[in-house]
């Protein structure tokens, strides 16, 4: 079945409240593809927050906490997430080929697992800073190669990563491998100071294969979220018109 513009478009829940996720899930629940559900909102109300947005739309639902911890334990909890009857789940790629293995064991057949290849608010300074090697440093796009393998090794249904790397991603692990690109910002988005550091517009991640992109400030600060959706689903269904096969 072939995706429209909105179905490439995850939301994400970043709010303090349930009143002001609402709010966004009313006014977005038919626009977009996908709602995101973090840690500062799951943290405050726990899987309430998933019923709800069940509830209220027909979108997806990607639970992004990003589990990091010893193979016991992340199975296990990816074993609950499976129950929560979500799509998709994060966990980090920077443990174990065994932790992502356990990751997946515990999803089973009921939750795609997603592996985090590198926050797109690091880059190489922060790399050299945190003692990875000169290579990764100079070229961070060198880690996320070789997480992404980790990851579809393991059994992995995608990974997250940067508009920077999807297109190597698609070309290396092949077109069902999901690549997730958080980073986002339309060229009418675009702020200094921005604290993400590898950052892309919607039609550079489409053209590069991206197959899910995670918007959230440009819709948010919208004084019209709903307008933003529309100028952003726009921006994508050129861009997939326009595209080269990958």
């Amino acid at each position: 079945m072939k995706k429209s513009g909105k179905d490439y478009i995850v939301f994400p829940l970043d709010f303090p409240s349930m009143a002001e996720a609402k709010s966004h899930i009313r006014v977005l629940g038919d626009r977009v593809g996908m709602f995101k559900i973090g840690l500062e909102l799951f943290i405050h109300q726990g899987p309430a927050v998933i019923r709800m947005v069940r509830d209220m739309s027909p979108a997806g639902i990607f639970l992004d906490l990003k589990l990091h911890d010893i193979c016991a334990t992340v199975f296990r909890a990816m074993d609950r997430v499976a129950d929560l009857g979500v799509d998709l789940a994060t966990v980090h790629c920077s443990s174990s080929l065994d932790m992502l293995k356990s990751a997946v064991q515990g999803g089973g057949e009921k939750v795609g697992v997603l592996g985090v290849t590198l926050l797109t608010d690091n880059d190489g300074k922060t790399l050299s800073q945190g003692g990875f090697q000169e290579q990764f440093a100079a070229e961070p796009k060198k880690l996320v190669m070789l997480r992404a393998k980790m990851a579809r090794d393991a059994g992995c249904k995608g990974v997250v990563c940067s508009g920077w790397e999807a297109a190597a991603i698609k070309a290396g692990f092949g077109r069902d491998f999901l690549a997730v690109t958080p980073g986002i910002r339309p060229a009418w988005s675009l702020t200094p100071g921005d604290d993400q550091k590898r950052i892309t517009t919607p039609a550079k991640a489409i053209a590069q294969g991206s197959d899910l992109l995670v918007i959230g400030r440009p819709i948010r600060d919208a004084d019209d979220p709903a307008e933003a959706v529309r100028k952003v689903t726009d921006e994508i269904e050129t861009a997939l018109e326009n595209r080269v096969p990958l």
